[in-house]
C-alpha cells in the first residue's frame, strides 16, 4: 500500500550549502531540517519517523526500522542526492519504499 507520509520540508531547501555552509560535506542542517517531516502517524496507526546520528539516518516505520549512512563518496556531492538516497536505503531495510513525487514524500508499506 502507497501512503503519502508528507510534503517535502520547503524551509530545508535553504539550508543547503552553500547557503548555509556547515563544513560536513553532507549538509547535516540540510538533512535535519528534512527529516522533521517524517515525524507522523499513518491513517493505520502505525508511527513514522527519522533521525540523524552522526552519518546514519534510521527511519521507523510502526515496529520495524531501518538505518543507512550518508554517503557522499557514493552519493555526492549534492546532498539531496545524498539523502535521498540514505532514505531509499533506510525504507529497504525497514522493509518499505520511499519515493518523492512533486514534493510529496511516499512510503509503500504492507
Amino acid at each position: 500500500m502507497r501512503v503519502a507520509v508528507a510534503r517535502e520540508n520547503a524551509d530545508a531547501r535553504r539550508r543547503v550549502p552553500p547557503s548555509e555552509p556547515d563544513g560536513s560535506g553532507i549538509g547535516v542542517n540540510y538533512v535535519d531540517a528534512y527529516v522533521k517531516a517524517l515525524e507522523v502517524e499513518l491513517a493505520s496507526g502505525a508511527k513514522v519517523s527519522c533521525k540523524r546520528k552522526g552519518l546514519e539516518i534510521t527511519l521507523s516505520i510502526g515496529e520495524r526500522s531501518g538505518t543507512a549512512l550518508l554517503r557522499r563518496l557514493d552519493h555526492g556531492p549534492d546532498v539531496e542526492t545524498i539523502l535521498r538516497r540514505a532514505l531509499e536505503d533506510a525504507a529497504e531495510a525497514a522493509g518499505s519504499r520511499f519515493t518523492v513525487e512533486d514534493g510529496t514524500m511516499y512510503l509503500e508499506v504492507e
